[in-house]
């Protein structure tokens, strides 16, 4: 069983890089016509994840509310890889990485060229440079997606939100929308240290369920209270989502 379970787990890998690269030069070839612009890159990328989410990984996601129509900083807890699929499937934004996925092959190549914002969290001008380029993001109509933990988080409520996302919204009138996330199965949670045994570890299994719900937007002069309305909220959710539903916590 485990062999046939890897087996289905390395075929939709292959599917999801094949599909991704044929995606990225298709959209290339379609540049010599109509050119390059963000609002296409980030429809591509939606197009991209309506075509794996459930054809191709069998993510089946119950969704609840909707982004706002503003341009926004919407803020996420985080549980494994999988959450800014399910979350970009409805968002258009670009989202806040850490350097280091940009080392993940044909991966960074479609994340760059349909919206992220790389940083590395160990550098200060790279956290700053990273806060300025949110801004700037947010002001020219796009949406920013964050995932304030700064690392996966294993247990049933959230690890502390890094807070410097907040000030920059606060003292820009940035408003800011929380979103809770919510996997099924504890096969969904990140136990492991590499990306590839954690994606077999993930997928080696038929069906993924997770919930989803967007949030209201908000806005605060002070950054503090951004981030602790935010944390608040997504933890409140995360109640409701785990009760009678999930597996992934035994206590």
């Amino acid at each position: 069983m485990n062999i046939v379970l890897n087996i289905l787990a390395g075929t939709r890998a292959l599917l999801i890089f094949g599909s991704m690269t044929i995606f990225i030069v298709l959209y290339g070839l379609s540049c010599i016509v109509v050119p390059h612009t963000k609002k296409r890159a980030l429809n591509l990328r939606e197009n991209f994840l309506r075509f794996i989410c459930i054809p191709v990984l069998n993510i089946h996601i119950t969704k609840q509310g909707e982004p706002s129509v503003e341009p926004a900083l919407y803020v996420c807890n985080h549980r494994s890889f999988t959450d800014p699929i399910v979350l970009c499937r409805y968002l258009k934004g670009f989202v806040i990485a850490k350097a280091e996925v940009a080392d993940y092959p044909i991966i960074n190549k479609g994340a760059e060229l349909t919206g992220v914002i790389w940083v590395n969290r160990n550098d200060q001008q790279s956290r700053t440079a990273t806060r300025d380029k949110m801004v700037e993001t947010i002001k020219a109509g796009y949406n920013i997606i964050v995932f304030p933990e700064g690392t996966v988080g294993k247990e049933k409520t959230t690890l502390p939100f890094k807070k410097g996302t907040f000030m920059e919204a606060a003292s820009n009138n940035i408003p800011v929308v929380p979103v809770a996330i919510e996997f099924q199965s504890p096969k969904d949670m990140w136990i492991k240290e590499k990306f590839v045994p954690q994606y077999f570890h993930q997928y080696a299994k038929w069906r993924t369920d997770v919930k989803l719900h967007f949030g209201t937007h908000f806005e605060h002069q002070d950054g503090v209270y951004l981030q602790e309305s935010a944390q608040e909220w997504i933890d409140e959710q995360l109640g409701h989502m785990q009760k009678n539903w999930s597996t992934a916590f035994t206590s």
